[in-house]
């Protein structure tokens, strides 16, 4: 299941937001479809989808630990 949360474009600014946390991230094109997620550390996994991507938006849940993020990425 998706997130419910809103998406972000996927610029710098977004992430020069992200909290230093680790989280389930989801990427999206710009009709607001899925085409990716993952679980790590946030202002990384933002940087290298940034960097080397083509998803357009972003939206993300912040979790405790990486083994929370991998656990929301299973239930999704």
């Amino acid at each position: 299941m998706a997130l419910r949360k809103r998406w972000k474009p996927l610029a710098r600014e977004t992430v020069g937001s992200a909290p230093d946390a680790y989280g389930l991230i989801e990427f999206g094109d710009g009709a607001g479809n899925v085409v990716g997620a993952v679980a790590g550390f946030l202002p990384d996994e933002l940087r290298e989808e940034l960097a080397y991507g083509d998803a357009e938006q972003v939206r993300w849940k912040r979790a405790q630990s990486l083994e929370h993020a991998e656990r929301l990425l299973d239930e999704r």
